[in-house]
């Protein structure tokens, strides 16, 4: 699909799409737990369909209602699993199943599209071959499809995590072992995300001991158990929203997200301040208003996912914006750094390419055919860059939006975007 962007100033409110990372988290929960869950609100999209799927090879039943899906768990036992899994174009659901996987006593077949089929994974496969599973990259390269194979009993391992997606996969299996698991973690990057897992395993009452997230400890044997939760608004959605009224200089009033909430893309907010925008909480809404835009020195460790939204901005303030500290921007479903820096240079930005992020330095920007690389961050990402560029902006593979935003498009056009299609 093609999408057309003309420049537009964009204004209203927005009510915010559930989190991925929680829903994902909650599916997998639920399945391991005994007993039937409630998940309120949980994101549709073409990622948690996945997650869905894969939930239900491993034994559990999930029925979707408008606004809730209950899950009858599996209480921790994998069923045996005869076709390969197939995850789509969800890291998310790759790399927290894979552990899970371990868990049974019959080999699994994990796969996925072109992009996951990219996606490094040995770091992790190595830490369940230390805890006593089988695994394996089926092409030796590292990367899906692979075979995981368990039971898992525990042990002793180390393992640098540049997404800190290997971290939560292990956090959340381990538990379930046999025997006692202690995680080394010498590098972590995305922290914020491994404070979501803790938080799920604290709702459930799962032991374990923390040293500075450079050290865990988790007994084994523990159970998972079923839970009623509602999923909150997802930060790395409205991202695209904040950043659009900072580009254009418009007011945006966020519904449904919780600044409470342990979602690193919350800090947004904050660094989009410090770069001249004003901010204002009223009960349950988050309204950000565009000003003039100043560059700024911004440290995404923490918050990959906003790259390509703050790239874009960057490419409207006056100055430089640097992003910095993100090396793992280019494991994602797409080499972010890269890309980004390829697309906004089509528009005519002012853009530098570093091993760990980006200068984006403001520069007017005129419309162009742009490539989205299939990446639904990088598709939002260059529409919102689009509505301020002089001219009207074509970017294809726009239908990538649905992977995390379903009627993305649609939202951003009654926010007053000028939207079409091919």
């Amino acid at each position: 699909m093609v999408v057309h962007i003309k420049p537009s100033a964009v204004s209203g409110r927005v009510l915010i799409p559930a989190s991925k990372s929680h829903t994902i988290r909650a599916l997998l929960i639920a399945s391991m737990a005994q007993g039937k869950s409630s998940i309120i609100n949980p994101l549709v999209s073409d990622d948690t369909l996945s997650c869905i799927a894969v939930c239900r090879a491993f034994g559990a039943s999930v029925a979707m209602e408008e606004g809730v899906w209950s899950v009858s768990g599996t209480g921790g036992r994998i069923a045996e699993v005869r076709e390969p899994v197939d995850v789509g174009n969800s890291g998310t659901t790759l790399y927290l199943a894979a552990s899970l996987a371990a868990l049974g006593e019959y080999p699994i077949n994990f796969t996925g599209d072109r992009q996951i089929q990219k996606r490094p994974i040995e770091p992790l496969l190595q830490s369940l071959r230390d805890l006593g599973a089988q695994a394996h990259s089926k092409l030796g390269n590292g990367c899906a499809p692979f075979s995981v194979c368990g039971p898992l009993h525990g042990g002793k391992t180390s393992i640098e995590c540049p997404t800190s997606q290997y971290l939560s996969s292990l956090l959340i299996a381990s538990p379930l072992a046999d025997g006692n698991t202690e995680i080394e973690v010498p590098l972590l990057r995305e922290k914020p995300y491994v404070e979501m897992t803790l938080r799920w395993l604290d709702e459930q009452f799962i032991m374990y001991e923390n040293s500075d997230f450079r050290r865990f400890f988790l007994p084994g044997g523990q159970r998972y158990h079923h839970f009623s939760k509602q999923v909150p608004g997802d930060f790395s959605s409205a991202t695209f929203f904040f950043c659009a009224a900072a580009i254009t200089g418009g007011s945006i009033t966020v519904e449904g997200c919780d600044m409470n909430d342990t979602q690193g893309d919350k800090e947004v907010l904050h660094m989009l301040e410090q770069m001249g925008c004003s901010l204002r909480f009223t009960g349950g809404d988050i309204t950000l208003e565009g000003r003039s835009l100043r560059g700024a020195t911004l440290d995404l460790n923490g918050t990959p996912d906003a790259l390509p939204a703050l790239a874009a901005v960057g490419s409207f303030a006056s100055g430089e914006t640097r992003l910095i500290n993100v090396p793992q921007a280019r494991l994602k479903e797409t080499d972010r750094i890269r890309v980004m820096y390829e697309e906004l240079t089509a528009l005519g930005a002012d853009v530098e390419e570093f091993p760990d992020g980006m200068i984006v330095r403001g520069k007017r920007l005129k419309g162009a055919h742009l490539h989205g690389h299939g990446d639904h961050r990088v598709v939002m990402a260059l529409a919102i860059a689009a509505l301020g560029a002089e001219g009207e902006t074509t970017i294809d593979t726009a239908e990538a939006a649905t992977v995390t935003f379903p009627g993305f498009f649609e939202k951003l056009s009654s926010c007053g975007a000028r939207v079409s299609f091919d």
